[in-house]
């Protein structure tokens, strides 16, 4: 009975009496809160700027700030008693998303909340700072030199008689032939190029080519170029 009672009071001192397990003051809280919705916003516009796909989703982006500041509550919950963070962990272990997720770069954004989040209700508060502004800095060179060159395939269906005057076309783009389809009535060819600054106009041009049934450009996510 003994040990029983040493065994407890070591556990209490040792995990229920940490510093680390400690009430949060209204400054801390107002703090946190701040500086997650700071970063949160900073992810925010980084997103917007940086967006490649096809339609741009406000509410998603929305949910980057919000989830920066619930993911920041949550540590500062857990943070004041052990047993609220293993209450927290069970609870929110019954948790299901099952939104997809289609550019794994939008999966970095929602890690990036979160871990703002987790360093805003830790009180690290220049961890966060800094960190999301390097963070951000690499994600607009990143997104800079994809702009700059960017893959592509070219879909092109035509006629036989337009196959003089489009391969004139062609001959001054760089591309490479992946694959071509012959049918009775047209040929399909899918080609590969890269383009920079997203320059398109070629597409209206090869579409005005008589015999020319059908252009289009994809990108190899699967987004149409407009």
């Amino acid at each position: 009975m003994g040990d029983i009672m040493n065994f407890e009071d070591l556990f209490k001192k040792s995990a229920l009496h940490l510093d680390a397990f400690r009430s949060v003051s209204y400054i801390d809280i107002l703090l946190g809160l701040l500086c997650a919705f700071a970063v949160g916003m900073f992810i925010y516009y980084i997103y917007k700027i940086t967006f490649r796909g096809v339609v741009y989703s406000y509410n998603y982006n929305v949910t980057f700030v919000l989830m920066a500041m619930i993911t920041s509550v949550i540590i500062m919950t857990i943070s004041t008693n052990i047993v609220l963070s293993l209450g927290m962990v069970g609870a929110l272990s019954i948790v299901r998303f099952r939104t997809a997720v289609k550019d794994p770069l939008d999966i970095v954004y929602m890690f990036w909340a979160i871990a703002v989040g987790i360093a805003s209700g830790a009180r690290l508060y220049p961890l966060a700072l800094i960190g999301s502004a390097v963070i951000g800095l690499v994600l607009v060179l990143l997104s800079r030199k994809k702009i700059r060159s960017s893959p592509y395939l070219l879909i092109i269906r035509h006629a036989d008689t337009a196959a003089d005057e489009l391969r004139s076309k062609l001959v001054r783009m760089s591309y490479q032939l992946k694959s071509k389809t012959v049918r009775k009535d047209f040929t399909e060819l899918t080609l590969e190029l890269r383009l920079r600054d997203d320059n398109t106009a070629f597409v209206n041009e090869i579409s005005a080519i008589e015999g020319v049934s059908d252009v289009s450009l994809i990108n190899y996510r699967g987004d149409y170029a407009q």
